[in-house]
């Protein structure tokens, strides 16, 4: 439960974010897309209770998979209107949302398939392990943006442990161990680089930190469910089970 809400954490605060910013949202829609006063304020009343009403859904366990495929869409809507596309950067770190997503849609799945425990079962179904395959490697996309392409020692090892790190958990390879130890490695890099508490609230650069807080909370929160939930089946720690 832990972890939805953290995952849940970036939908929150956007979607708050819409309405003490409402006018601020709709004008520049209005300017960047020429689209009119009606519908730059159709896309921000979207993602406000797309992004707030997805959240209740998945924090009260009710329809969770249609939660998720809403919030899906708001990524997907928001990566277009905000010329997110062709910010590397924010690129991957939206495709980590979505695999967060992923996982919560595999979790899901697994509650589901709970309510008849004591069926026999042929083994984890496909969509659930690819599922978990295509979020464990969406969410490392998180870490690629954090790499520090400089020629001192601590960005040097720093940059080893955390492409290491990247590659056990994308292959599934002491999954949770690495998981949970990207999990502190996010924490505190969040805690130090996004104190956007330190920041007047007028100063656009409170809002910009703000935002990457709660995102790289929400990752946090989607490597929690890979702690939680295992690799799956698509992975080296399972396979080795087999040999």
């Amino acid at each position: 439960m832990q972890q939805n809400i953290l995952h849940s954490f970036t939908f929150l605060e956007d979607g708050i974010r819409m309405w003490f910013q409402w006018n601020e949202q709709r004008d520049y829609i209005e300017a960047t897309w020429n689209c009119g006063y009606f519908l730059a304020t159709c896309f921000v009343l979207l993602n406000l209770i797309g992004q707030l009403g997805g959240c209740v859904l998945i924090l009260s366990r009710n329809f969770v998979q249609y939660a998720c495929f809403g919030l899906f869409g708001i990524i997907a809507l928001q990566t277009v209107a905000y010329s997110i596309l062709w910010d590397l950067k924010f690129l991957m770190r939206n495709l980590a949302l979505g695999g967060g997503l992923l996982l919560l849609l595999a979790e899901s799945r697994s509650e589901g398939k709970s309510m008849f425990a004591g069926v026999p079962s042929m083994g984890e179904s496909s969509p659930k392990q690819y599922m978990q395959l295509g979020g464990r490697v969406l969410l490392v996309l998180m870490f690629m943006t954090l790499l520090h392409f400089d020629s001192s020692f601590f960005s040097i090892l720093q940059n080893m442990v955390g492409t290491a790190l990247i590659i056990l958990v994308a292959i599934g390879f002491k999954t949770k161990l690495a998981a949970l130890t990207l999990v502190l490695w996010l924490l505190a890099i969040n805690v130090y680089f996004n104190a956007f508490w330190t920041i007047p609230a007028y100063k656009p650069m409170h809002d910009f930190l703000k935002y990457d807080f709660f995102q790289t909370t929400s990752v946090i929160g989607g490597l929690l469910l890979v702690v939680a939930l295992g690799p799956g089946g698509v992975s080296m720690d399972e396979k080795k089970k087999e040999w």
